[in-house]
């Protein structure tokens, strides 16, 4: 007796399990899942076991959820189908099952047939959302406890990168340019004759990152978050990151970071920073660092993320100059707003109006999709230095 087409809804309601469990089940596997089933004889606990391992499976630590999931989905539908195959009978394979209803007409009247033969219960499927895609959409500020301990874990285990750029010095290895004095060294061999010509190329190094955050009272609700974010980029990244956080003065955090605790990290530069949800001049940090720092660090193409809502007290024709001079010393200057996620905000404060005409990329850090979307941005900053284009308003529109 081949099985009804309410087993393919439990089916589904197993993948979302595994889903939600936190592995890689899509609807592709799902109908690889469905296609394997065709050679498993039905009310066999073990061949199904194992085929389904197979297929949704992919690396050791994943086995004992996979394990749990089963236990819960066999042991409430499974018993269901044993006694539907008799001992004495071939075993009924999976490629006899009859189509889908295609109406919902058709589904309550097999519903009703199957429920008189003693098949499988239907499960009534609703659409819902994972717990990784829920985090990954919530806002920071509206975060539980829980939440954000969960957005931290998520956090530590991005994987960074940036673009590369092409210094002066020359390397050995493919490229356009002639090794004259390698080639004719390599021609004594034979004889004078130049058979092996030796090319030289430019060589690539990664871009540094200078990253300048806003811990005043304004950014109380993500400050700390975002030092969870600075320190991932600074595992990640190495000793090609240097971080800043500002409020009224300017404080470099970058020796702190290099603690392997993360805990420990933190507690040290919770203990070296002295204006912790304070007022906020980004004019003055700006031109601290410019004048202390920037030729310290800003070196190499450096990429700069200054993370900040634009809330500021001080004078903004003095922002503007410091931008400018900013802009013009590093490769690329990216300004990370956590109100720019919302569907109303419009950079109406001075601050933003006078840094936006100088920032090159405006992008929301208010969610871990939005961080998942900086990390593609970050690495996919080209190798060339193009002109940059200073476009202001448009930033904005286009961040939209």
């Amino acid at each position: 007796m081949a099985p009804s087409g309410h087993f393919f809804n439990n089916m589904l309601l197993f993948g979302r399990i595994l889903h939600n469990a936190g592995l890689d089940i899509n609807p592709d596997r799902m109908v690889d899942m469905v296609h394997a089933l065709d050679w498993v004889a039905i009310g066999k606990k073990s061949d199904f076991y194992f085929v389904l391992r197979t297929l949704c499976v992919q690396r050791r630590e994943a086995l004992p959820v996979f394990d749990a999931a089963f236990e819960i989905f066999w042991n409430q539908f499974g018993q269901d189908m044993l006694p539907s195959v008799a001992a004495a009978e071939p075993p009924v394979l999976w490629s006899e099952r009859p189509a889908l209803a295609s109406s919902s007409a058709e589904k309550r009247a097999e519903s009703d047939s199957a429920d008189t033969r003693g098949k499988l219960p239907v499960i009534e499927l609703t659409p819902v959302y994972s717990r990784r895609e829920q985090l990954a959409t919530r806002e920071f500020a509206a975060m539980t406890p829980e939440e954000l301990t969960a957005a931290r874990r998520l956090l530590s285990q991005f994987v960074w990168s940036l673009g590369t750029r092409r210094t002066r010095r020359l390397v050995v290895g493919p490229g356009p340019l002639l090794d004259v004095r390698r080639s004719v060294r390599r021609s004594l061999r034979y004889g004078g004759e130049p058979f092996e010509l030796v090319q030289r190329r430019r060589k690539v190094k990664p871009r540094p990152l200078i990253v300048l955050a806003d811990i005043s009272g304004s950014m109380e609700r993500y400050s700390r978050l975002l030092l969870h974010l600075i320190y991932s980029l600074s595992r990640g990244l190495g000793p090609k990151v240097e971080a800043f956080v500002f409020g009224t003065r300017l404080t470099r955090i970058t020796r702190p970071l290099y603690n392997r605790d993360m805990d420990q990290a933190l507690a040290d530069v919770a203990q070296t920073v002295v204006d912790w949800s304070g007022g906020t001049r980004i004019g003055d940090s700006i031109k601290t660092f410019n004048q202390e720092w920037g030729k310290r660090v800003l070196r190499g193409g450096a990429v700069v993320l200054l993370i900040s809502d634009g809330w500021d007290r001080g004078d903004p024709d003095l922002l503007r100059v410091q931008m400018e001079r900013l802009s013009k010393s590093c490769y690329r200057l990216v300004w990370l707003n956590p109100l720019l996620g919302s569907a109303d905000y419009e950079p109406l404060t001075r601050g933003m109006q006078a840094a936006l005409p100088y920032v090159d990329d405006f992008l929301p850090v208010h969610n871990v999709a939005s961080l998942e979307a900086l990390a593609a941005h970050l690495a996919s900053l080209g190798m060339h230095n193009r002109r940059r284009v200073h476009i202001g308003e448009a930033a904005f529109i286009g961040a939209r």
